[in-house]
């Protein structure tokens, strides 16, 4: 007698129930109170009202959303997680003098390190309502280890999505570049290293909770050769492609002194633009840069406060949205942003477009969607997260707004964007909780504090 294989059990049921819904969907759909249900890692309903009794009955876990605002979990498309443990260095300078500053610090990095600092990184990018972040780590030292790996690793243990790119730097200084030649690696080395990369980690399968990209540095830390072969070895892969670009005007002079041309400009003649292509700051870009973009499906992580930080300037947030370019926001490296907070990035890029372009610059659902939404769609993963809606995954953050700093503001989502960070009553991913009640689900952040600062202070002490 043939026994027949046990059913699978059951799907959980979350119903996140009574709360201001913003869907971020197409329409701009929001519940002033509804409910969202998760059937294991998908949502499975989203509407008006509380949910039907059934389903609460049916469930295995509600969360009362009353006094809270439920929106899609934030997308961060640009990040530099080792940094994580070299905050507070260089805080005067511009981006090329701290660049110069902390390369000779990051030529130390091994993976104990990476694996703490992107530990400490990602549990705090949770805490801020992030269920989605990519990583740009382009400092591989000879002796240091698998650092993706190590990141990687951390990852797994905090429960956030990634999108982490095998970054890579070819030109060291005595060949023009602005990275000492100690942290540079050698082009065949970097393309190998790039593809196993891609074969030991990327996952393109439908919910993937890891896909990997290539993320040559910047114009004035790689060769043109890098960047025509890693475009190329990414396009066979089927992966995406990212890069700095347009984020000081130094690199415009730069851009200039050495290929005649502008970053952007540049880049196109490497066949370094397209819809697989997305650009880290993008702050000092023309009118024809910005039609460059439009026209080749070219996408944007905006970074706010790393490039107030370094005085960089402030991105024309407005201007690459209403010529159709897909903006997402980024927290950039710890050390240029030692907030590390995605929420932040939204309350900054409103206001920041505001003060230059005046109060219609940006609204504040454009900010939400370009956390959410916009993130998504400059990772490829407009159709599985970004919105709150059906057969999406089940990616959402939960904001109190009932305490003392937003309890009376009229609209939820201004009082998200530009009040003080909301306290989280939860966080999921996949629909699974990391963070509960502004905590981290299974990590004690005290004793990863102290393991931050121990790390840190190696690295510094050399």
């Amino acid at each position: 007698m043939t026994v027949p294989d046990p059913a699978p059990p059951a799907a959980p049921v979350i119903v996140i129930d009574g709360g201001h819904v913003a869907t971020v969907d197409a329409a701009g759909t929001e519940h002033a109170t509804g409910h969202v249900v998760l059937t294991g890692e998908w949502i499975t309903a989203v509407g008006p009202g509380p949910a039907p009794a059934e389903v609460l009955a049916a469930a295995d876990r509600v969360i009362d959303a009353r006094g809270c605002l439920i929106t899609p979990g934030l997308v961060n498309t640009h990040h530099h997680l080792y940094q994580w443990i070299t905050r507070g260095q260089a805080v005067d300078s511009t981006l090329f003098g701290w660049l110069t500053t902390l390369y000779p610090v990051w030529g130390r990095l091994d993976e104990d390190a990476v694996r703490t600092a992107a530990t400490g990184g990602l549990a705090w990018l949770v805490r801020t309502g992030c269920t989605t972040t990519t990583d740009h780590h382009y400092v591989f030292p000879h002796a240091g280890g698998d650092l993706l790996a190590a990141e990687i690793e951390a990852a797994r243990r905090i429960g956030i999505r990634f999108h982490p790119t095998r970054g890579s730097m070819d030109l060291g200084r005595s060949r023009g570049g602005l990275p000492p030649d100690h942290v540079v690696e050698e082009i065949d080395a970097i393309l190998a290293a790039s593809q196993r990369a891609i074969e030991t980690h990327h996952d393109p399968s439908p919910g993937s909770m890891l896909r990997i990209g290539l993320a040559p540095c910047s114009p004035f830390s790689v060769t043109g050769d890098l960047l025509r072969q890693s475009a190329v070895l990414a396009r066979e892969h089927g992966v995406r492609l990212h890069t700095h670009l347009c984020e000081t005007v130094d690199e415009e002079e730069y851009c200039q002194q050495h290929f005649g041309m502008s970053p952007v400009d540049h880049m196109a003649s490497l066949d370094w633009l397209g819809p697989d292509v997305w650009l880290a700051h993008a702050v000092h870009l023309s009118d024809p840069a910005i039609a460059a973009l439009a026209a080749t499906g070219t996408s944007v992580a905006h970074c706010p406060t790393s490039n107030a930080r370094l005085g960089a300037g402030i991105a024309r947030t407005r201007d690459l949205r209403d010529a159709g370019v897909a903006v997402g926001l980024g927290v950039d490296g710890a050390a240029s942003n030692e907030s590390d907070s995605l929420w932040e990035e939204i309350h900054h890029a409103v206001l920041f477009a505001r003060a230059s372009g005046g109060p219609e610059a940006l609204t504040v659902r454009d900010g939400l969607q370009m956390a959410t939404m916009g993130g998504a769609t400059v990772l490829g993963r407009q159709d599985e997260i970004g919105s709150l809606e059906v057969g999406k995954l089940g990616d959402v953050a939960v904001w109190r707004l009932d305490t003392l700093p937003h309890a009376d503001v009229a609209d939820p989502v201004a009082a998200l964007v530009l009040g003080s960070q909301p306290p989280l009553e939860a966080v999921l991913v996949h629909g699974r909780p990391v963070v509960e009640r502004d905590a981290v689900v299974g990590v004690d952040e005290e004793a990863l504090a102290r393991e931050v600062t121990a790390a840190s202070r190696r690295l510094l002490a050399g």
